[in-house]
């Protein structure tokens, strides 16, 4: 049913600027204050355009002149834009992994959006974690918000050779570890892999979860893919200024938008896409603050029936470049009409079988026909057995083949800097066969689930020329990570999961297709090692780091905290 079209008193900022009252004279006078005169805001919705940029994140670097476009449309519009800075989650500088901040962001954008006048809100992300930690503030704000995409870069080059950011950072690593490329040529990789703007431009986390606000109806249609560095990036920014102010007038709010078709799109869009494994926890939180019930399971039934169409690395050839000159999303999901809520609301105001009725395919080898798909089904898997109870995923895709269903011996690293200091060892008893193992690296473990699932391969096993093998962690891996690794292992180690319990040695079993997991001993077995495991100590004393460790969930639940998840209504801020 449409809603009724707002009036101004109807709107959340008329409190703070439209009352005859000593608190409204403080609001007015303070805007003057800033330069302003009573024409730019009487009468007008207040936009909050909520900014991730920052001198540290370089997939945000032109955020600052995208915020003045948004601005623009804003205006014409008929609202008043208001930029708010947040924090800047950078995927390649901040430490130990920006996951420990994802909630962080979300909970700073929800009270961002609560504690000002915003009648609607413009979103600014793409670097990883931004865009469902803003999706999530977002949603439980549940006013009404549009999100602009960073956009990936455009392709790297070395030597004439195109290089996707991360993918070939971990290819070109290898090769210099076992002497087939030299110092120069690595130095010059670096030099040639990022070279302007916007986020990774291989399927890795950022498009993956940028896709998925797409897909979910929360940009513009086509939004997703357009390169940074591209003008036609600049313009859809401005769109989404003058839209966001339609938004609002009209009261289309989040909760019309991500509704539990919204989020089934969202996860064919992923398995098609041979997408990050990263958005089974994003959107898991993601739904989780609207109340829709997303869990693994879906994923993987959803995975059975959608087939993988875009050829992008790195579990295919091409980057994002090639794919946005290809159609973009919008021709990708116009080739599963028949996978696909059509009548699913989009931020467009129109359904989205309207935005992509006319989107088509304009190269075949960067995104396949439906009817000649890259494999039958989707890019992402979920795992289960006595290893991983509350489940595990792995990228199905980017694995060898030959690896999908393999029984090895263990080799059990206790942490990371356990793993870094032996992995390399040539007295580690490994062969190629083995099953790399690395505990105590989860949402409590890492702490914060950082991206250390794609365990290095040993060095004399890559010397043999091996280039992938069985590794199976707590932890996650990079969207542009590849190779036979299994993520996400709940419940993690550090919390007393199965994988605490896997000693060297130990047979263990994974097979893909039959979605399985497992370490081959006994439950007895188990159960006599689980009662002489010993729990290790809580890594943080106080700060953020005792909220997180207090409140984390585990990674089939989407590592929100537990008291911002739910639908559970928050009171407006009152004004005295």
């Amino acid at each position: 049913m449409t809603k009724p079209r707002k009036r101004y008193e109807d709107l959340r900022s008329y409190r703070w600027y439209g009352v005859d009252d000593l608190r409204s004279f403080g609001h007015r006078s303070r805007t003057l204050q800033m330069g302003y005169s009573r024409e730019d805001w009487a009468g007008k919705p207040v936009i909050g355009i909520v900014n991730t940029w920052s001198e540290i994140n370089p997939c945000h670097s032109h955020f600052k002149q995208r915020a003045e476009e948004v601005k623009r449309g804003i205006w014409q519009a008929g609202g008043f834009p208001v930029e708010m800075p947040a924090i800047s989650l950078s995927e390649p500088m901040q430490k130990p992994t920006t996951m420990l901040y994802r909630n962080l962001l979300a909970m700073e954008c929800e009270e961002l959006l609560r504690s000002y006048p915003c009648d609607g809100a413009v979103l600014m992300g793409g670097c990883d974690k931004t865009t469902p930690a803003l999706l999530m503030g977002a949603a439980s704000m549940n006013i009404p918000s549009i999100f602009v995409p960073a956009g990936p870069m455009l392709r790297g080059n070395w030597r004439g050779k195109s290089l996707g950011s991360g993918s070939d950072t971990w290819k070109y690593w290898a090769e210099l570890k076992v002497g087939n490329i030299t110092r120069k040529d690595w130095d010059e990789i670096e030099d040639g892999i990022a070279r302007t703007p916007g986020t990774c431009m291989t399927m890795g986390t950022a498009p993956t979860m940028m896709s998925s606000a797409e897909a979910l109806g929360m940009t513009l249609p086509g939004a997703s893919a357009i390169p940074a560095a591209d003008s036609n990036h600049a313009r859809m920014a401005s769109l989404t200024g003058r839209r966001i102010v339609d938004m609002v007038w009209e009261d289309l709010t989040p909760t019309d938008v991500m509704t539990e078709q919204a989020f089934e799109n969202a996860i064919t869009v992923v398995m098609a896409l041979g997408g990050s494994t990263n958005a089974a926890v994003h959107l898991v939180a993601m739904a989780g603050r609207l109340g829709v019930p997303i869990d693994l399971e879906r994923f993987d039934a959803i995975s059975r029936r959608t087939p993988w169409l875009a050829d992008i690395r790195p579990s295919g050839r091409f980057l994002m470049e090639d794919f946005y000159y290809a159609g973009g999303l919008p021709a990708m999901m116009s080739e599963l009409k028949d996978k696909l809520h059509l009548d699913a609301v989009t931020v467009s105001g129109k359904t989205l079988g309207e935005d992509i009725a006319d989107a088509d395919v304009y190269n075949e080898e960067v995104i396949h026909r439906a009817k000649s798909p890259l494999s039958a089904e989707g890019g992402l898997a979920t795992l289960r057995g006595n290893l991983a109870p509350d489940g595990a995923v792995i990228k199905q895709s980017a694995c060898d083949p030959s690896l999908l269903k393999h029984t090895g011996p263990a080799v059990v690293f206790k942490d990371y800097n356990d793993m870094s200091a032996r992995v390399d060892d040539p007295d580690l008893d490994v062969t190629k066969d083995s099953v790399l193992i690395l505990q105590n690296a989860g949402p409590q473990g890492g702490p914060g689930m950082p991206e250390w699932g794609m365990l290095p391969i040993p060095k004399k096993i890559l010397e043999t020329g091996v280039r992938d093998m069985v590794r199976i962690s707590d932890a996650r891996m990079s969207g542009t990570s590849y190779g036979t690794c299994v993520l996400h292992v709940a419940p993690e180690s550090f919390v007393g999961g199965p994988l605490a319990l896997v000693k060297d040695g130990d047979m263990v079993t994974l097979d893909v297709q039959e979605r399985i997991l497992r370490v081959e001993i006994t439950e007895e077995e188990m159960a006599k090692r689980k009662a002489a495991w010993t729990p290790p100590q809580r890594k943080f004393e106080r700060g953020f780091g005792q909220i997180y460790a207090n409140h984390i969930t585990q990674a089939d639940k989407g590592c929100d905290f537990d008291v911002l998840m739910g639908t559970a209504p928050t009171p407006e801020p009152e004004i005295h």
